[in-house]
């Protein structure tokens, strides 16, 4: 059985900003050769965005840009759509429940439904998580038991 977790735009993200050096988001990614990341409806709106304000900050290329979305759609993620009616109350009580933005719920809301573990940087969402007794992905470990 391969690994299988949410993943969180603050990893995804240090994949692209290389210069951020974390060992934790290229470990999360050498595990997507065996597993399997799974993502909330608002992901791509979110990961295009912070491409964007980048590259108009000319910190990324529109070349770059690209590349970087060709290595995004080659890896196992799995954008699951979302009803508007559990976007506008199940993800806003959870938010307002761990004072998290709505886009940083909708990672623990699914991981939380999928009962899956979160790959996340982020430390609101890490607290959120341990409160919410949802896991944070270990890629070790995950190496350890396919």
């Amino acid at each position: 059985m391969s690994v299988r977790f949410v993943l969180d735009n603050s990893v995804v993200m240090a994949w692209c900003f290389q210069n951020g050096g974390s060992r934790y988001a290229e470990d999360v990614l050498e595990s997507l050769e065996a597993g399997e990341a799974f993502v909330p409806a608002i992901w791509p709106l979110e990961v295009g965005n912070v491409l964007l304000v980048a590259e108009r900050k000319k910190r990324l290329s529109e070349a770059s840009v690209v590349r970087f979305l060709a290595l995004l759609n080659s890896l196992p993620i799995t954008v699951e759509q979302e009803t508007p009616e559990r976007m506008l109350k199940e993800i806003i009580s959870l938010a307002r429940a761990h004072e998290l933005s709505t886009y940083d719920a909708s990672y623990l809301d699914m991981a939380m439904r999928l009962g899956l573990s979160i790959a996340t940087q982020d430390t609101s969402l890490i607290r959120a998580a341990k409160k919410s007794r949802v896991p944070v992905f270990d890629p070790a470990s995950a190496r350890k038991n396919p």
